[in-house]
This record gives C-alpha cells, sequence and structure tokens, in this order.
C-alpha cells in the first residue's frame, strides 16, 4: 500500500492575516500565536512578516525567532521579502531569520504597470535576490503575486516565470489567487497544467475569500497537485480574508486521501486566542470554531440525536477540543432540555420537566437564546413558583423612566380574582412599582413584609442578554426568599414580588403574624 501523499500547512495569520483592517498584533502577541501555531498545533511552517515594514514588526520577528533557534523550529520560520538586493535579506538576517518568502509579479499585467520591468530585467533581479539569500544561507521560496490573473490573461509570461525559477536554488513556488477571484474549475484547470508541465516542483497555492470559494479551491488545488496550501486562523486577511486553517484541515481530512500533521484538537483553542488578541469577532455560525456550529437548536434534532445520532456528521465537535451544545428557546422539545440536564447531572420528574420546558419556551420568546448556565436558574424559579399557591398576579403594567423626572408606574394587580389600580412614583423603576403595591394594600387595610436583602446575578458569561434572577429577602413574623427571572432586572424583582405576595396571601390565611413597619424607606434603598 503506497503511503499517503502529504501536505504542508504554511500558516501566515502573522503576516497576511495582520493585514486585516484593524489587526495590529503585539510583539509578545506574535510570540505567543508562534508558539501556539508551531507547538501545539504542529503546522508545518509559519510566515511572520514583512521585511522591512517597522523596528516593531523586527522587533516582534525577533522574539519569534530567538525562541525558534532554541527549539529547533528556526527553518519553519518564514519572512515576506522582495526583489530590492540586498535590503530585505539584510532585514532578515537582522531579525535572525533564515527563510526568505521572495515576492516576484506572477502577471505580466503587474510587472508592466507596477515594476514597470520588462521580463528580462525582472528574472535578472530575481537571480540576484536569490543568489545573494543563497550566499548568506538564507532558504529562498518564491511568490508569484498576482498568478491567478497572470494565468487568466499572460499564461506564456507566467509559465516563463515558473520555468526560470524551477532553474535557481529555489525551495517552492507559491502560487498566490492574490484577489480572490478564481473560480474551482480554474483551480484545477491551472494546477492540472502547472504540475503536468513542473513534474517534482514544490507548488504552494495561496488562497483568498472573495467569493467565499476559498476553501472548494483549495480542495481542487490539493487533488490536482498542490504540495503545500497557507491559511490563516480564522480566515484573517484583508478584504474578505485568506483560507481559514480550521476550514482547510477539517476539509482535507474529511474529502481527501492526503495526510497532514495538524493536531486538530487545538484548533479551537488557538482561535478563540487570535480573537481575542485580533479583537476581530468570530461570527456565530462560521465553520469549525463558530459558537453554533455544534449547537443543535431544534428539539427534533436533539430526539434524533438519542436515537442513533440521526444528525450527527463527520464533524464531530471533539475532534476540535469542543463539545455539543443543545440550545434552549421556544423551539426547545423535551430531548434538547434533558440532554443540558444529563449535562448538569440534574434529574426532573415528568411533570416538572414539563413546566420546565413551558418556562423555557416563554422565556425563549424575550431571548435569541436560552443557555445551558441559564438552565439552574429557570429550574429554581419553576420548582419554587411550583411550591406556590398564586392567586395574586400582576395583570398590567406601563412604567416609564426618563431623565430629570421620577420613574413612575400605572399597576394593576390581580388579587383573588378582583382588579386594583394604582399609580405611583419612586426614587427607582422597583422602588416606584413597590409604592404602588404598598397603594394597593393599604386601600386594602393590610400591611406587607420588611424588605431585608436584596441580590442580583446573572448566569456566568457576562453577556448584556443574560437572564437576571432577583432574589429578595423579606421579613413578616419570619424570614423566607423570593426569586424573580427575566431578562429585565426590573421585571426580575417584580416577579419575585408576586411571588412574595402569593406567599403573605398563605400566611394570612394560616396566622396572623406581629404587624411589620412597611411604610418606611426599606424600598428606595434597593431602587436607586
Amino acid at each position: 500500500m503506497s503511503a499517503k501523499r502529504v501536505i504542508e500547512i504554511m500558516d501566515t495569520t502573522l503576516r497576511d492575516g495582520e493585514q486585516t483592517s484593524g489587526v495590529s498584533f503585539l510583539p509578545s502577541e506574535k510570540l505567543q500565536i508562534a508558539k501556539l501555531l508551531l507547538e501545539e498545533l504542529k503546522v508545518d511552517r509559519i510566515e511572520v512578516a514583512s521585511a522591512r515594514v517597522s523596528d516593531g514588526e523586527l522587533a516582534g520577528v525577533k522574539k519569534i525567532t530567538a525562541w525558534a533557534a532554541e527549539k529547533g523550529y528556526l527553518d519553519q520560520v518564514e519572512v515576506l521579502g522582495f526583489v530590492d538586493t540586498p535590503a530585505s535579506v539584510d532585514w532578515i538576517l537582522q531579525a535572525g531569520a533564515k527563510v526568505m518568502n521572495l515576492l516576484t509579479k506572477g502577471s505580466l499585467n503587474h510587472l508592466t504597470h507596477q515594476l514597470k520591468k520588462t521580463p528580462q530585467e525582472h528574472f535578472a533581479a530575481i537571480k540576484d535576490s536569490v543568489a545573494y539569500a543563497q550566499a548568506h544561507q538564507v532558504a529562498v521560496n518564491v511568490y508569484l503575486e498576482d498568478w491567478s490573473n497572470g494565468m487568466r490573461n499572460s499564461r506564456d509570461y507566467t509559465l516563463e516565470l515558473i520555468d526560470f525559477l524551477t532553474q535557481l536554488p529555489v525551495k517552492r513556488i507559491m502560487l498566490p489567487d492574490t484577489l480572490g477571484l478564481l473560480s474551482p474549475d480554474e483551480v484545477r484547470a491551472y494546477f492540472g497544467l502547472i504540475t503536468q508541465k513542473f513534474p517534482g516542483i514544490h507548488f504552494d497555492f495561496h488562497a483568498h475569500n472573495d467569493y467565499d470559494l476559498s476553501i472548494a479551491n483549495v480542495m481542487e488545488a490539493v487533488l490536482y497537485g498542490a504540495a503545500g496550501i497557507h491559511t490563516t486562523v480564522n480566515g484573517l486577511g484583508e478584504r474578505a480574508g485568506n483560507a481559514p486553517l480550521e476550514s482547510v484541515i477539517a476539509v482535507i481530512q474529511d474529502f481527501t486521501e492526503l495526510q497532514i500533521g495538524v493536531q486538530e484538537k487545538k484548533l479551537y483553542r488557538v482561535s478563540k486566542l487570535v480573537e481575542q488578541f485580533s479583537g476581530h469577532h468570530i461570527p456565530a455560525n462560521k465553520p469549525v470554531v463558530g459558537e453554533n456550529v455544534f449547537t443543535q437548536t431544534a428539539g427534533i434534532h436533539a430526539d434524533g440525536d438519542n436515537k442513533k445520532n440521526l444528525y450527527f456528521n463527520d464533524l464531530l465537535p471533539e475532534r476540535f477540543g469542543r463539545q455539543r451544545k443543545y440550545a434552549l428557546g421556544k423551539t426547545s422539545g423535551k430531548a434538547n432540555i434533558l440532554k443540558n440536564l444529563e449535562e448538569l447531572g440534574i434529574s426532573l420528574e415528568k411533570d416538572e420537566l414539563e413546566k420546565v420546558t413551558k418556562r423555557i419556551i416563554e422565556l425563549g420568546d424575550k431571548k435569541e437564546r436560552v443557555t445551558t448556565e441559564d438552565l439552574p436558574y429557570i429550574i429554581s424559579d419553576v420548582l419554587q413558583n411550583s411550591s406556590i399557591s398564586k392567586t395574586i398576579y400582576i395583570e398590567g403594567y406601563h412604567m416609564t423612566h426618563s431623565h430629570g423626572l421620577k420613574p413612575s408606574i400605572q399597576l394593576r394587580l390581580n388579587i383573588n380574582g378582583e382588579s386594583y389600580d394604582a399609580h405611583a412614583t419612586g426614587d427607582g423603576q422597583y422602588d416606584s412599582f413597590m409604592q404602588a403595591v404598598k397603594k394597593i394594600y393599604q386601600s386594602r387595610k393590610q400591611t406587607l413584609p420588611k424588605l431585608i436583602d436584596y441580590h442580583v446575578s446573572i448566569p456566568p458569561g457576562g453577556k448584556t442578554d443574560a437572564f437576571v434572577e432577583t432574589v429578595v429577602t423579606w421579613e413578616y413574623g419570619k424570614i423566607f426568599k423570593t426569586k424573580g427571572l427575566d431578562p429585565d432586572q426590573t421585571v426580575a424583582a417584580m416577579m419575585a414580588t408576586e411571588k412574595m405576595l402569593n406567599i403573605l396571601e398563605t400566611l394570612n390565611k394560616n396566622s396572623t403574624p406581629k404587624e411589620p413597619n412597611i411604610y418606611g424607606n426599606e424600598y428606595r434603598a434597593i431602587a436607586r
């Protein structure tokens, strides 16, 4: 059985990825990313900078090369250089690097209008650059900038340049779709032609994603002879970005018989770190590393997963150091909820599960997604509701909160089937609500408990749309607590108070406690 053909992965997050608008890595950040790429992910090569850009770039490369030399990775660290003998090579040597990726013109259009040189002049300058690098023990790979346009519009020139390069001491010839304009059919045709015409030569493919075709083009390139693929973590890069490392790895692993050495289990961790350093947010639906890609939302999917994994594919989250999640919301079914309960180690009775399901659907109408972290709060809320006989409820309210004016509320409370209206203002929204409740209870010649403590918490994650759990501690002959849960803090507190009123109704039926002091300022302090 013949050995699988090996595909090299060269990651250019630290060079081409840094050309993303608004992205600039600190030297220390560059070093951390380089370490993760080479040591953790085990990509074959990394491109870390462009020569002669800035002192900060030089400092960043020096940090990486010093570490790489100590660890034995120096031959895997590459720097973009230019046909400017001796400037780029000297800069690379100063930075401590040993590999130059020489940028040449892969289309006659770029050569004529940007460099304003003839092919012979350009070839001669390339030869000088390669010779100078070789003389200083710097290995050379060569980029053909705008290669895709060259193959479309000046093929004779582009093939002549490749033929010329095969006669020089060049390790790799790197073919970029600089403007991201190729279709998969063109990539297949061009690589098929070139690898047939120049057998045994190592060709890299460098895709851009302007038409969202970078991964399709990568697949055609490797199937038709490319020996190396250039990527960036999270698809960073100018315009629409480069071929995303995470998707390239998944596609090569699952749709080809080719071999790669990248440790895919580390992809998600590296992706999140690069997201943090770059400040460039990963879309929730981005394949492999997006927040939602291993999250089932529809209850029917969770049910299918319970029945012989009917909704699984080869992209198992465990491959990438992740876990499958089952979203909770208005489309959730019991199967989704059961999956989340299993994860938390919680078991509910059938009737409790039905109530939790109903509550999640209600909350899902208010909030896009209910998370596993929300679930304990919801269960606690539901179980407390279940233990309270509900004869009092908030029938309606209209609340205002304006700058320079006190918050006010028009409240309608239903007590044992009879509606009571009250209007009140307060020092905060919850205070105005409590003043209205007090008015209603004063009209009924009833007293209210004293508020002892008011505590607000949200599930882990710190998102602004998180559920708010409000726990209010009351004193009415004895101490008791009520909870409310809602995306809105004031509404959560009102729900906790509604529960308190129902408990109070039960207490009043069973006993006559000492009358507490209820008309002071205890509600104002927590409502500001």
